[in-house]
């Protein structure tokens, strides 16, 4: 019976390591996996802050090409009118050679 009991108190032993030990591993995962958690919320959130800049990009990009197309314009605008003012004064200016 003594000696039962003695085998009984080892296999309980032995048990409660294992169970110990699975214990451990389980709150390891567990850790792991709630850092795992975090860093995909920070991941979302880098993605997210991500997003919104380059919204912000694609705005300003948006805004920069216009303002030089509307420059474009101007510049085409003035150098015909400074084209034209030239060959007015050049007229001018034959006209009073010639005089």
């Amino acid at each position: 019976m003594l000696q039962q009991l003695m085998e009984n108190r080892q296999e309980l032993n032995k048990a409660l390591e294992r169970l110990t030990s699975s214990v451990a591993k389980l709150e390891q995962v567990a850790g792991a996996r709630m850092s795992e958690a975090q860093s995909m919320e920070t991941l979302e959130i880098d993605v997210q802050r991500l997003a919104e800049d380059r919204a912000e990009l694609a705005a300003r990009l948006d805004h920069a090409e216009a303002k030089a197309d509307r420059l474009e314009s101007v510049n085409k605008d003035v150098s015909r009118r400074l084209v034209t003012t030239m060959e007015t004064i050049r007229s001018v200016l034959e006209t009073r050679r010639v005089k």
